[in-house]
């Protein structure tokens, strides 16, 4: 299929490679590996000729995990987010106008500065909306805000009035929350963990009742959805189940409710027939999304695999594009 739109395609700047230190992912992911990927989220030219290659027309580009999250310094949170958006916008977005988009980069730790960013972003630089590497640390690297909690309400209300969406991207789990991982080192990022602490935090989401107070809100998530479409159900009734105990949230409705109505889904990283006619028959075709995951996955790999799934051709023109145009008004 020609014409493509992806939108879980990551980069990386030079001031963001100064604040990390990609040791650990080279020794879970395999040095030769990191290094190709390393390479990719620099090179703009490369990634053009591969979605050449794969009939990519627009990929929405964002920052890689984990941004602004891991930051423990606010000021110097808000100043990363902002020269992060800057140098997209000014290297990427003005030098291929025709092929690139962008999510904003938003420091969490201050929800009313990363209300102004994405603002900023949206109205003057043309971004699309934000991604959020998950929750955000606050203190120290074993603390975390997740978005549903109060503070974080701010923020939101500005996202509602921009009416612009918010990817919610994985993070590995917190520090001291790994203990199940021990001597499985591999399952706590892409593999495994990334998954239930996503799906973990977006359930937070719809139990929290955000979703009633911003019912235009829209969330994204990849990987098909993180495991919910097969899961959710099974959720749901259990909450109903246990509905005169406690720890239930404020939401009004049954979760099923906003994951149909409030989020959508792509198949960055998860290139897998069944799993996706599994999403669409939970969710539907609507609120599917064609992504890459580039370049921790392959262009090549994601499209061969897309162009030539089981899917009608309908379904396929929304996944691949219209849906896209539509949610992101393209």
């Amino acid at each position: 299929m020609k014409g493509k739109i992806v939108l879980e395609e990551h980069l990386t700047t030079a001031l963001n490679n100064s604040l990390w230190d990609a040791s650990g992912e080279s020794a879970r992911n395999g040095k030769a590996y990191m290094e190709d990927v390393e390479g990719k989220l620099l090179d703009t030219e490369r990634r053009i000729v591969e979605m050449d290659q794969c009939g990519i027309d627009i990929a929405i580009l964002s920052l890689t995990s984990p941004g602004a999250q891991s930051l423990l310094d606010t000021r110097k949170a808000t100043d990363f987010a902002k020269q992060t958006n800057d140098h997209i916008a000014e290297h990427l977005l003005a030098q291929h106008p025709d092929r690139f988009r962008a999510f904003a980069t938003v420091a969490m730790q201050s929800p009313r500065a990363a209300a102004d960013e994405l603002e900023r972003s949206v109205t003057s630089l043309g971004f699309m909306g934000a991604l959020i590497n998950g929750y955000t640390n606050i203190g120290n690297a074993d603390t975390a805000q997740y978005l549903d909690e109060p503070p974080v309400w701010e923020f939101w209300d500005r996202v509602a009035q921009l009416n612009v969406p918010v990817y919610l991207h994985p993070r590995e789990p917190l520090p001291n929350q790994r203990r199940i991982y021990e001597g499985y080192s591999s399952l706590i990022g892409s593999a495994w963990g990334f998954a239930h602490e996503t799906a973990t935090h977006a359930i937070r989401l719809m139990l929290s009742g955000l979703f009633d107070k911003y019912p235009n809100l829209t969330i994204i998530l990849g990987h098909l959805g993180e495991g919910l479409p097969l899961m959710l159900p099974r959720l749901e009734h259990r909450l109903w189940m246990q509905r005169d105990g406690q720890g239930l949230g404020s939401a009004k409705l049954p979760v099923s409710h906003y994951f149909s109505r409030n989020f959508y889904l792509t198949t960055s990283g998860h290139f897998h027939t069944k799993g996706l006619l599994d999403a669409i028959s939970e969710i539907g075709a609507d609120r599917l999304l064609f992504s890459a995951d580039y370049p921790y996955e392959s262009m090549v790999t994601a499209s061969q695999w897309f162009d030539n799934a089981l899917l009608s051709t309908n379904d396929r023109e929304k996944i691949g594009r219209t849906n896209a145009q539509t949610l992101f008004r393209l």
